[in-house]
This record gives C-alpha cells, sequence and structure tokens, in this order.
C-alpha cells in the first residue's frame, strides 16, 4: 500500500510513527509539505519520501489529508485533478465528507475521521466514517493507517462524528483539566507541586489502565473504592451535590454543538 499524506504536521507525524513501529515500509509513504525545512526534518526523522507537489499522487493508493481545517477546501482543489480511484482519508476536525467530496469534483472514495492527542503515542482512539461508495478493501486500508496510533471504531452515522468530537476529541482537554484540578487541590492540602502532581498523575493513570483492563462496569469499580462512611464517600458526596456529572454533560454538550456549528461554516 502507497501512502500519500499532504501536511507533515503533529498528527501525520503520529501516524507515520505508528506505522514505522508496525514494520510499514516507510519508502512506502511520500508527504507533502509546503516547507524546506519540514521536508528534511520528516525525511531525516522518519525516512519517508518527501514533495512539494502534486505530481505522484495519481498513482498512489491512499491520500491523507491532514492540513488545518481552514486549508482543506483549496487543498482539495489542487488534489481533485489527481483522483482515479484512491482512497482519501481526511483526518481535518470539523469538515464533513459531502462538503470534501463537492470539493473534490463530487469524488466519493471518501473516509472522515476523528482522531486524538494521545495519538502521539500511540495511545488514541480514531472514529472513522465511510461513504457508501468506500469498499471493503478500502475500509481496511484505512483501518491499517488509523489502527497504527491507537483503537478505531467505526460510525454509521457520520452526524455521530459531532459526539464524537466533544467526547473522544475534546476529552483530552477535560481528563487534563481534573488532573490540574486535583494536583492544586493536593497543594493546598500541604503537599509540593511535584508530590501532588505524581500523585494526580499515577493516580489517574493507575485508574484508567484499570478500567481498561477490568471485566467490572465503571460504575461498580467506582463503588468498590467508596466505602460506606468512609473518605471518598465523603469526596463523591460533595461532587454529587455540586452536580458534577451534569456540568460533565453540559461540557460535552457545549463542545458537540460547537462541532456542528463549526461543520457548517467549514462547509461554505
Amino acid at each position: 500500500m502507497k501512502i500519500n499524506f499532504i501536511g507533515g504536521g503533529n498528527m501525520a507525524r503520529a501516524i507515520i510513527g505508528g506505522l514505522k513501529q508496525n514494520g510499514f515500509a516507510m519508502q512506502a509513504i511520500t508527504v507533502l509539505e509546503p516547507t524546506a525545512e519540514k521536508r528534511a526534518e520528516l525525511a531525516q526523522d522518519l525516512g519517508v519520501k518527501v514533495t512539494d507537489t502534486y505530481a505522484e499522487f495519481n498513482s498512489t493508493d491512499v491520500i491523507v489529508l491532514a492540513v488545518k481545517p481552514q486549508q482543506l477546501k483549496e487543498v482539495c482543489t489542487l488534489l481533485a485533478p489527481s483522483l482515479n480511484s484512491q482512497l482519501v482519508v481526511s483526518i481535518a476536525a470539523g469538515v464533513r465528507s459531502r462538503d470534501i467530496s463537492r470539493w473534490l469534483n463530487d469524488y466519493r472514495s471518501i473516509v472522515r475521521v476523528m482522531p486524538n492527542t494521545p495519538a502521539q503515542i500511540q495511545a488514541g482512539v480514531s472514529a472513522l466514517y465511510a461513504m457508501p461508495e468506500v469498499n471493503e478493501t478500502q475500509q481496511a486500508q484505512a483501518e491499517t493507517i488509523l489502527a497504527a496510533v491507537g483503537k478505531t471504531l467505526w460510525l454509521n452515522d457520520e452526524s455521530k462524528m459531532d459526539a464524537v468530537t466533544a467526547i473522544s476529541g475534546s476529552g483530552p482537554a477535560y481528563v487534563f483539566y481534573f488532573i490540574e484540578a486535583l494536583q492544586e487541590a493536593g497543594v493546598a492540602l500541604g503537599l509540593d507541586t511535584e508530590a501532588a502532581k505524581t500523585l494526580a498523575l499515577q493516580t489517574f493513570a493507575g485508574a484508567s489502565l484499570l478500567a481498561v483492563q477490568s471485566t467490572v462496569d465503571i460504575k461498580t469499580l467506582r463503588a468498590q473504592v467508596t466505602s460506606k462512611g468512609g473518605t471518598t464517600e465523603q469526596g463523591i458526596l460533595t461532587l454529587e451535590s455540586a452536580n458534577i456529572k451534569h456540568i460533565i454533560s453540559q461540557a460535552a454538550k457545549a463542545a458537540a454543538d460547537k462541532s456542528v456549528m463549526l461543520g457548517d461554516q467549514l462547509g461554505n
């Protein structure tokens, strides 16, 4: 499988790095990057081919659109003449597949992906949506590429991508926010900054890993830590009295609503 990336930013680098760790041949990957310095870095760091033109794009198998959403319309206009039967994979946040298709002169072999930032350490989760014209071989190609940076989840309704954006796309920021708050609470209780940071990070990492590996549901895991009349119960009661679950739900809804709005704006 030959893969051409348009854009050599952080997410493209993460995916290429994941493919490299999985034994994928780096000489089968070409990255179009307009900046000469970045092209040199990509070639040196990852061993991929680099280019600043679309000349070889008509003979590749998969084209990954890894540019900023605001740049995607212009990129698609330049790419359209090179398309014949290649799979086009977009990791540009918020831009809907129908708009990408329109910018590509109604080209329909498109998979839209919403990855998240833990992909940078191959611990991400990516939601994928394939337009009806995408065949099984092409779906497998997209799966191979995104599985290199973490778990994958296929959607049969693209409108669900706004919920994905709110939960897993924006989710790492919520997690960092909670860790930050836990660290600050530790300092307020008398711990030094480094001790509070270590406790907050390792507690969150360990609890998350336990939740991933356990066969018990999340609610039961929480109950197992919350002894009747104990310290944890008192902390949970404080969170419940502040209606924290509702606040988190409202935060996710706000993010999803913003995703819908951005999709409308970016598709113009």
